[in-house]
């Protein structure tokens, strides 16, 4: 309501203020009329909202899609951890988000091509668990956000800016494993005093590849070992780096992380029992499959946290700000079964300092 300005003459005042006075009550018995319609149908708006604005994740992921009958395989393990984030912060599929899957079968070339794919149908975000993947997104896309759940050091492969604030489209967690591998080295050298020369499975496509080993030699030289690198980058040529392996006279075998190492442990680990090698790793699922030891982040506890960034960015904030993290803890996972097999007996500082002793 305007009040008139200026002066008027007194019997156009008292119209004025006459009309305003029914303008004012009409406009207070149409305020109060909209207020009880809003109250009635405003449940309706936002359950019609909720329900039509379904938010869109798009997953890229280098390796298979996961075997739900192996309900103790990696990938799925690692999903349903990431699922249960989500359900932790909210977030139902098929209420309010939806999933939406691209795998690569480890056939890298097909990974820009998948993340296309995604980037077409508009996701809020895209998740991935491989610094592949990462860049193959950041081609196909500088606007929608991407988190790495699981990858390589995206500062010092040059992708983001700093770990504090990342720039650009991407942000998430980040494994440095080969800094970790000198410590499993001399966990591995207390363990088995007696080892010289150990064999280094690397994964050229996996994170952090080009600085493995030689990321700890120096560890390697202070404990008098030997390393050899010996590269397996598709399924296919793991048979081939056994069969070095075995001719090299190698007494132990490092396996370094790779999402494709994972899906094969039990087969490698079967070899390294064969030929009675101790092996360390670089994470738990390997302990379970017949790794001597492993000690590495808890990938779970990754996914799920994983989560908590995607929460982050449904709810406004931008990646470039989001700082990258690494992993919130480490864990030790010793077999003693495959100790006992090998004729390995743990000393009281690593049983004191595992986190779990399989048996």
């Amino acid at each position: 309501m305007h009040t008139p300005i200026g002066r008027v003459h007194g019997e156009h005042r008292q119209a004025r203020n006459r009309g305003a006075e029914s303008l004012q009550g009409l406009c207070t018995v149409g305020l109060l009329l909209i207020l009880a319609l809003g109250i009635l149908v405003a449940p309706r708006t936002t359950a019609a909202q909720r329900h039509g604005n379904i938010l869109l994740i798009g997953v890229l992921r280098p390796n298979y899609p996961p075997d739900p009958s192996h309900p103790s395989d990696a990938q799925v393990l690692a999903f349903n951890a990431f699922g249960q984030g989500l359900r932790d912060l909210g977030y139902v599929e098929g209420q309010n988000i939806r999933l939406e899957y691209r795998y690569a079968a480890y056939q890298w070339d097909r990974l820009p091509a998948l993340a296309a794919e995604l980037v077409q149908l508009q996701p809020a975000v895209i998740v991935t668990n491989s610094t592949q993947a990462v860049l193959a997104a950041k081609q196909a896309t500088t606007t929608i956000p991407i988190v790495q759940a699981v990858g390589g050091d995206l500062e010092e492969l040059g992708i983001v800016a700093s770990l504090a604030r990342p720039g650009g489209n991407i942000t998430g967690q980040i494994l440095r494993d080969p800094e970790l591998a000198g410590k499993r080295l001399e966990m591995l050298k207390e363990a088995v005093p007696t080892i010289t020369h150990v064999a280094v499975l690397v994964d050229p496509n996996g994170p952090g590849s080009p600085r493995s080993p030689s990321a700890f030699e120096r560890e390697a030289r202070a404990l008098g070992v030997r390393l050899q690198r010996v590269e397996a980058g598709t399924p296919e040529a793991i048979s081939d780096a056994l069969a070095t392996i075995t001719q090299s006279g190698a007494d132990a075998l490092m396996i370094m992380d790779s999402s494709m190492f994972n899906s094969h442990r039990q087969r490698i680990l079967d070899f390294a029992r064969t030929h009675r090698l101790p092996t360390v790793c670089g994470v738990r699922l390997y302990a379970e499959a017949g790794c001597l030891m492993a000690y590495a982040p808890n990938l779970g506890a990754m996914f799920r946290r994983a989560a908590v960034f995607v929460d982050k960015i449904l709810k406004g904030a931008k990646a470039a700000d989001i700082p990258i993290e690494l992993p919130h803890k480490l864990e030790l996972v010793l077999n003693l079964t495959t100790a006992k097999a090998l004729g390995v007996t743990f000393p009281p500082t690593l049983l004191n300092l595992a986190d779990e002793v399989l048996k």
